[in-house]
């Protein structure tokens, strides 16, 4: 330390001038460590894009070997969402570093060409007002040469109103009699909610999985109080109101030739915990097989997974119907089922899953393997004899 200060010197305008070049120097490596970290942080989000373009194409090639890749993709997903703004923040972090400074090069991160915006959407033109004079000679004679146009996507924010439905009155001037149009058509009594918000409401419920409880507290947010009861009251009009038309559409479903069945969990909302229910789905889609009716979709919801809900559920169906080995189906098949059996066809994933699980052990098998010859002082090549290990591991490493 002393030596340092040995080494200043005693001018003052040379101390200026030696910190001026200190804090250079300061600036200089603080932006070299600014692109440095942006690079590195481009690196890292660049590896987890490709992990995650890597899961997804591998499961629409081999297909979902598990239910745990569903929720690896979603990992790394959202592992990528935060290395992605990660790199963004030390980007711009660099940018500032770099202005500071005078010779350190600046980064930009290599972007995706970004998507069109979909034609559908109405295009807001937004002119800024032209230059009155020329910058360099000061003339006022300019004529257009062209333009250039950005393009911003933007969003216009939820807006509430209400619609004030009037009825005029009207009395005959000759008999007295009192005229007024009839009340128009609403989905629910009273009519306090319009058709756009009760879709609003069924969509975020049934489409979206949230709950009322948070749909009421997002719109008091907005300055519109609805009461969890009001929700609740709109919601169930709106299913009775639609009723017929869901009849019709498992009316439709039914008179398929073949289904498509599976089950999925669905989280509930209960009392101190989280429930686990269940949604059932039947597809029609006869599109492969040169059918001309539209595809559809039926789906029940139950509390539970026993069998009596797909029994229910197909009670009257009679055709071909594609689902896993849930037990459930069983009595489906059953030849004294009344009115008949349904065929079953069988599903080529569930089916695979033995033959995957299987090649798994046998890895496992001839790791263990090893493993074993080792701790018995013998070598971990094929040259043990497979009746000097255990059953169990001689019969999944034998050569096949």
């Amino acid at each position: 330390m002393d030596a340092d200060l040995a080494a200043l010197p005693d001018d003052l305008d040379a101390l200026k001038a030696a910190l001026v070049i200190e804090r250079v120097q300061r600036l200089e490596a603080d932006a070299h460590l600014a692109v440095a970290q942006a690079k590195a942080s481009e690196d890292a989000a660049l590896i987890a894009h490709q992990k995650l373009r890597i899961a997804k194409l591998e499961q629409q090639i081999y297909g979902p070997r598990s239910e745990r890749s569903a929720r690896l993709i979603d990992q790394l997903a959202l592992q990528f969402e935060e290395l992605e703004a990660g790199a963004t923040e030390d980007e711009l972090a660099a940018e500032i570093a770099v202005a500071k400074a005078t010779t350190v090069a600046g980064f930009t991160r290599k972007r995706p060409d970004r998507n069109t915006f979909p034609e559908h959407l109405p295009r807001e033109r937004v002119v800024i007002d032209p230059p009155v004079a020329c910058d360099c000679c000061g003339g006022t004679r300019l004529r257009k040469l062209g333009e250039d146009v950005t393009r911003t996507l933007e969003v216009i924010p939820r807006q509430w109103k209400v619609i004030e439905t009037v009825r005029e009155k009207f009395t005959c001037r000759d008999c007295e009699k009192i005229s007024q149009a009839p009340a128009p058509f609403h989905v629910i009594p009273r009519g306090w909610a319009g058709p756009s918000l009760l879709a609003m409401i069924l969509y975020e419920k049934f489409g979206q999985h949230q709950p009322l409880n948070r749909q009421t507290e997002r719109y008091a947010l907005e300055g519109v109080p609805i009461s969890l009861s009001t929700a609740a009251d709109a919601m169930g009009s709106s299913c009775t109101a639609l009723a017929p038309l869901l009849r019709r559409v498992e009316a439709h479903v039914m008179a398929a030739e073949r289904l498509h069945g599976d089950d999925t969990t669905v989280p509930v909302l209960a009392l101190g915990k989280c429930d686990v229910a269940r949604c059932w789905v039947y597809v029609k889609d006869d599109r492969p097989f040169g059918g001309s009716d539209p595809p559809a979709a039926m789906f029940y919801y139950s509390r539970d997974r026993k069998g009596e809900h797909p029994q229910a559920h197909l009670a009257k169906y009679g055709g071909i119907l594609q689902a896993d080995a849930f037990g459930g189906y069983t009595k489906l098949y059953e030849p004294q089922r009344n009115p008949g059996p349904i065929a079953e066809a069988a599903c080529w994933v569930h089916a695979r899953r033995p033959f995957f699980a299987m090649a798994d052990l046998e890895e496992n098998a001839r790791c263990a393997a090893s493993h074993w010859a080792e701790s018995r002082g013998c070598s971990a090549a094929p040259t043990v004899a497979a009746n000097e290990l255990p059953p169990c591991i001689a019969s999944s490493s034998a050569p096949r």
